[in-house]
């Protein structure tokens, strides 16, 4: 054996492997500050084989090669595997749906260092280096880029040629790569309307609930068996904002434009309309333009026109005992569709006219105000029933033909699904609570105030009865002592009677107490709760209109 060889049993570092057969003998040393060393002694070609497998088991693995350090990539290695500016990257990363993700461990990923970093997963950037996308962008880059150059030299013909083949990119394939079933677009659909301020249009009638509130106007609609809820801000002039990044909601505008129209033109086939959407009348060429009638399309006052063999059927009969609830649903619809069938609208110019029209048209009622772009009928006419107003009206403006509300009685008939007394709603009334039908308590509430009236119908009969009994024994008395005593002729001062407001306050209270009292005990309980629940509001809405008024205060 060789000097430089060492023996197995005489090796000073005893190896952790050793295997002897009757062809070989190998062992692997583990040397101070080297690699591993194998020696073979005799070796066959399988054994050789085997000797090189433990070879490459045998390598030292080196740090950040494997596990999350390859998982996740930064930002600006992103930026220069894609080579796109950070603004083209935002852009496609939106259109892509493709977010930046938080690792678990930082210093795993960042090799040691913990600088905040903004970190995408590698596939996903893999992903996005196959988009046909990125050769738009920059082929829009050239064209800018000739376009200043054009623009430089004066070259007008230059100019208007350039702008004529502008390079233009399409998003309908990342739509169906997002959501490959329209399913999937519905549960997206909430975030596409609060950006747009867009409702389904005409598909409107499937909405089950509206709330106004002070951030804006809260809808929710059922839409292919998918619950969809929104918000719409109201209809004012917001000033300068800072905060938002005008550029990234513009991209995302971009791409939820695109989404709606697949979405739309699936909504209207299904109810036999035109996408885009066409009115029911033909109108001729030479008086109203193109701008004009898409003026009149979404107004949202005039009806659309259908395809000829569609006929609009929902079958209510369907057996309890097989689908109770589908056949509630249809009901519902049915009784919202015909809420304001025989009703005609006049909108006042201080009301909100998008909201209004939206809930009327769905239920059935047809609606109009001025400067109206598909007008039907005009505000003298004789055949408006209500005209929804949010100012005082002086009374020589008044038509006695009409009924005059607030515009909350339309959001609450709607919700109730009843057209409710106009009496509570008139011009100048102090209108009753508008509850957010997205509460639980919502039903509750109406249903306690129902039952405390049961029950101050019944304490009040019988404090009525106890009341008669008492005053029938009076009489008696008194008529016993008249007949005792003998008749005199008796002049008495006369006195000022004052009411004492006080004495009253405390006769009601009492009255009140006597008739909590007859409350027999099963029902006690459930009269306590309502009186709580009650108090609770009062509290609440005193805590909203101390709010109202330090904001008021602020901005004065």
């Amino acid at each position: 054996m060789p000097a430089n060889q060492w023996d197995l049993q005489t090796c000073p570092y005893r190896p952790f492997v050793t295997r002897t057969g009757p062809s070989a003998t190998f062992s692997i040393s583990l040397w101070p500050g080297r690699i591993a060393i194998l020696r073979i002694y005799h070796s066959s070609i399988k054994e050789r084989s085997l000797a090189n497998n433990l070879k490459r088991t045998m390598r030292i693995k080196k740090k950040y090669e494997s596990g999350a350090a390859t998982n996740y990539i930064t930002r600006g290695r992103a930026l220069k595997k894609l080579q796109l500016s950070l603004k083209d990257f935002r852009r496609l990363c939106i259109l892509k749906g493709i977010y930046p993700h938080e690792p678990l461990h930082k210093k795993k990923v960042n090799k040691g260092s913990t600088e905040n970093r903004v970190y995408y997963y590698a596939k996903d950037i893999n992903f996005l280096a196959s988009e046909p996308i990125i050769r738009k962008f920059r082929e829009y880059k050239i064209f800018l880029k000739k376009l200043t150059t054009a623009k430089v030299k004066r070259d007008e013909e230059r100019v208007k040629k350039l702008y004529e083949r502008r390079p233009e990119y399409q998003l309908d394939h990342i739509v169906k790569e997002r959501y490959p079933t329209f399913e999937s677009a519905l549960r997206d659909l909430d975030d596409a309307l609060c950006l747009l301020i867009q409702p389904l249009y005409h598909r409107i009638e499937f909405s089950q609930q509206v709330f106004v509130s002070i951030k804006g106007i809260y809808y929710e609609a059922e839409v292919m068996g998918e619950r969809v809820t929104w918000i719409v801000g109201h209809d004012r002039g917001v000033g300068h904002v800072s905060e938002v990044d005008f550029s990234v909601m513009a991209t995302f505008a971009e791409f939820y434009v695109t989404m709606l129209e697949f979405v739309n033109f699936r909504l209207y086939q299904s109810i036999g309309l035109f996408y885009p959407p066409k009115l029911a009348f033909k109108s001729n060429k030479s008086e109203d333009d193109d701008q004009t009638e898409e003026g009149k399309v979404y107004s949202l006052a005039c009806p659309l026109s259908r395809f000829d063999s569609y006929e609009e059927h929902i079958d209510v009969s369907i057996d309890d005992a097989v689908n109770n609830e589908l056949s509630e649903k249809l009901c519902d619809v049915e009784k919202r569709k015909q809420l304001f069938a025989n009703y005609r609208f006049w909108l006042n110019r201080e009301v909100p006219k998008d909201v209004l029209a939206i809930i009327i048209r769905s239920c059935g009622g047809l609606v109009s105000w001025e400067n109206c772009p598909a007008a039907q009928y005009c505000e003298n006419d004789a055949q408006i029933t209500h005209q929804i107003v949010d100012r005082p009206l002086l009374d020589s403006h008044r038509n006695l033909s009409r009924c005059y509300v607030q515009p909350q009685w339309v959001f609450d008939s709607f919700n109730k699904r009843t057209c409710l007394q106009v009496k509570k709603y008139l011009p100048g009334a102090i209108l009753p609570p508008h509850l957010s039908p997205f509460s639980s308590d919502y039903n509750t509430y109406e249903e306690q105030l129902e039952q405390l009236k049961l029950l101050s119908k019944a304490s009040s009969s019988a404090t009525s009865r106890m009341k008669t009994e008492r005053e029938s024994t009076i009489r008696e008395k008194k008529k016993v002592q008249k007949e005792k005593e003998v008749p005199t002729m008796n002049v008495n001062k006369g006195r000022m009677h004052k009411e004492n407001l006080q004495k009253k306050l405390n006769e009601e209270g009492h009255e009140l107490k006597l008739r909590e009292m007859l409350i027999p005990k099963k029902r006690r309980r459930v009269y306590s709760k309502i009186k709580r629940g009650i108090k609770r509001r009062v509290h609440e809405e005193k805590k909203l209109n101390e709010k109202r008024l330090k904001m008021l205060e602020k901005t004065n």
